[in-house]
């Protein structure tokens, strides 16, 4: 058996790059953006009042000019106007072009217009309510850096750059796989020694939010079809993500398999607990298996704890890194494995995120996950674990 660590490098050792493509911005919502997105232009691209109001001409009012002959009324999106006297104004609104005669704008609050007058009623400032160009950033400045998740946010500064085609990331190709004759389809009705399938279920949606839209497959304990359908889905898919059929059971027979088709272990086992019989190897077209046992808990947990870690940095996502918490209770386990603990995430007075961990049966009890949203990982070396002790965290309800 490895450690939890040595398990991490070797998995994080095999991330791959899937190429780059461009697409719609219209379905780039949740990719990994593959370019920086720059400023087309001068951001603004021009002078723009922020209120409405009346633009002047400072130097008039320096000189104790405070009524101004309206000239024109200008709304946002038409050519600028320019005043032909100083002692004119244009009223303008907020976001529209500002001509280079006027330099100074003053709210609708702080005027009065009477037959065509603007009186001014409070002092001023020179340049003041104006958006400058070029403020925000210059042409051809980077407003987005590459390899960040896609928000609604980044498709907004795409269109307004006139960038309607996005290059971002590939993303793997990817078969679920659950495996065992006592699971039945969660439309079923089990007997009373049957299970329904959630394993594959749970992983689809998961990776449902990377945008992988990954297809599924469950085989019954069966050894020609396990091997028959493992040497398919190898040539034709990245990434096979498997539940079920790595332990020591008899009619566990995904090691001998994968061994049969040539897909060469990287390991077997890890000192963790849930999850101890995972399995991961790959083939010799760097093809890659992630077995995760069968248990529900197991699968979440190996899932979080270890793929989505390598997917993400195979998508070159970068800031990508564990939290850390402060323990609310002791926790105690009999055994010297590391131990991944179901925790309730929270924040406390100083600003610190706190996890409080749940009680649960084991790696079957899966009832607990959708009333908690981490695991909390507990140190190989020790185990017994005190309140305000820190530890890593690993996200599953966000």
């Amino acid at each position: 058996m490895i450690t939890v660590q040595q398990a991490e490098d070797i998995i994080l050792s095999q991330t791959q790059n899937f190429g780059k493509e461009e697409i719609s911005y219209n379905h780039a919502l949740g990719r990994v953006l593959a370019e920086n997105l720059n400023a087309d232009r001068d951001l603004p691209p021009f002078d723009r009042p922020t209120v409405d109001g009346i633009a002047i001409h400072y130097d008039t009012y320096e000189k104790g000019v405070r009524s101004f002959t309206v000239k024109a009324i200008q709304s946002a999106g038409e050519p600028s106007i320019s005043i032909d006297s100083e002692e004119e104004c244009i009223e303008i609104m907020t976001g529209a072009a500002l001509d280079h005669s006027v330099d100074t704008v003053i709210r609708y609050e702080d005027i009065s217009i009477n037959e065509g007058i603007a009186t001014i009623n409070i002092d001023i400032k020179k340049g003041q309510n104006i958006h400058l160009r070029g403020r925000d950033k210059k042409e051809g400045e980077v407003l987005v850096n590459a390899n960040q998740i896609i928000t609604p946010a980044i498709i907004g500064i795409a269109s307004s750059i006139g960038k309607t085609l996005i290059l971002v990331n590939k993303l793997p190709k990817i078969v679920i796989i659950s495996t065992g004759d006592e699971m039945v389809s969660p439309e079923s009705v089990p007997s009373p020694y049957q299970l329904r399938r959630s394993n594959g279920i749970t992983i689809q949606s998961v990776v449902k939010k990377y945008n992988i839209e990954a297809d599924t497959l469950h085989l019954n304990d069966d050894y020609e079809e396990i091997k028959k359908e493992l040497s398919r889905c190898i040539n034709q898919y990245d990434v096979l993500l498997m539940s079920g059929g790595v332990s020591m059971g008899k009619f566990d027979y995904l090691p001998k398999v994968c061994e049969e088709l040539g897909i060469e272990k990287l390991f077997h086992k890890i000192k963790q607990r849930p999850g101890k019989p995972f399995w991961f190897g790959k083939n010799k077209d760097q093809k890659l298996v992630f077995a995760f046992p069968g248990n529900p808990v197991s699968v979440f947990m190996c899932l979080h704890r270890y793929f989505i870690p390598w997917l993400e940095k195979s998508l070159e996502i970068s800031g990508v890194s564990p939290m850390f918490a402060v323990l609310q209770n002791d926790i105690d386990f009999p055994f010297a494995l590391q131990y991944f603990a179901q925790v309730k995430l929270g924040v406390n007075e100083l600003g610190q995120i706190t996890a409080e961990s749940v009680n649960t049966n084991g790696s079957g009890d899966f009832s607990h996950l959708a009333d908690t949203n981490a695991f909390i990982e507990l140190p190989l070396e020790q185990n017994s674990f005190k309140k305000g002790e820190v530890y890593k965290v690993w996200k599953y309800n966000d």
